[in-house]
């Protein structure tokens, strides 16, 4: 009898294991959107190509276990529904109003609709950069944005070497760049709720001597729930092949959407090749016709 009951316990301790391992994929596994603005036809190859970007980030995310990526273009999906389960949404976007989740009220009330439901935000690049008008109500959403009014951009050299201790910056190795810096964010007063990442500016470079106004990338909890990380490089696609970049940036969408970032930082491995593969074809700028010679144009004046 008594060894009866003993495999009859074992049996119902197997089972319910069993259970919880089952159950434990379901309960770790994130969904996230990833929203590529539209990339001009015209331009320099690499230069704002949103496209390229997001699939970069879909072949780097889904090197996490239990993690999955749904691509949009063009800036907004046709059917909202791909926001209903997800647990982050990333945009790497045109900014200043262009955003085409800026561009009506109905939009903007799905945009609030999500953040107070506590989905993750991402906003790279242009997407920070906001219209006066709408800048109390993005500033709820990242913590972070760039106003015209007050803030600077520009392309300068710096070198990332030093990052404080936070689940973004694990794993997170020194870079050297010259990109298209978007800094002297807004921030919520007191910065509560942010930690700055990584700074750079004209005068300092990427130290955090540039205090709060060189911040250009940050990790923000917001009061309501939910997190949101904003990063103000990746202005051209070649700044994917730096890894301490790359990590950074992985590890941001990780955490974002409530992915346990390992000590090491999240895998994000990609070689330049795929990287310069993913590109969108463009058209180049036409050239400029050459101003004629100060006496040529005389002579031809003349002659007229």
């Amino acid at each position: 009898m008594q060894n009866c009951l003993w495999f009859k316990t074992v049996a119902c301790l197997l089972l319910l294991a069993g259970s919880v391992t089952a159950q434990q994929p379901a309960a770790s596994k994130r969904k996230i959107v990833l929203v590529a603005g539209e990339t001009a036809k015209v331009d320099v190859m690499g230069h704002h190509d949103y496209l390229a970007g997001c699939q970069c980030l879909d072949v780097l995310l889904r090197q996490t276990p239990g993690v999955t990526c749904v691509s949009v273009r063009e800036g907004w999906p046709e059917d909202e529904a791909v926001f209903n389960d997800a647990s982050s949404i990333v945009f790497y976007t045109d900014g200043g109003g262009k955003q085409a989740f800026m561009t009506s009220p109905a939009r903007i009330a799905r945009m609030q609709a999500l953040v107070d439901r506590g989905v993750g935000l991402v906003m790279i690049h242009q997407a920070v950069d906001f219209l006066d008008e709408n800048g109390d109500q993005a500033l709820s959403w990242l913590g972070g944005v760039y106003l015209k009014s007050v803030s600077g951009r520009g392309h300068w050299d710096s070198k990332h070497v030093d990052f404080p201790q936070h689940p973004i910056t694990r794993g997170v190795t020194a870079w050297s760049i010259n990109d298209g810096w978007l800094n002297k964010l807004k921030f919520v007063g007191d910065m509560k709720g942010i930690t700055p990442l990584v700074w750079s500016g004209k005068e300092y470079a990427g130290s955090r001597a540039g205090l709060d106004g060189d911040v250009v990338a940050w990790a923000y909890e917001r009061p309501g729930g939910g997190r949101s990380f904003g990063f103000t490089g990746l202005d051209a696609h070649s700044a994917w092949k730096l890894a301490g970049m790359r990590q950074l940036v992985v590890n941001g969408v990780l955490w974002s959407a409530g992915v346990d970032i390992p000590e090491k930082g999240a895998p994000c491995t990609i070689d330049d090749a795929e990287l310069d593969r993913m590109q969108t074809p463009r058209e180049p700028k036409p050239k400029a016709a050459p101003k004629a010679a100060p006496k040529a144009k005389a002579a031809t004046e003349k002659a007229q």
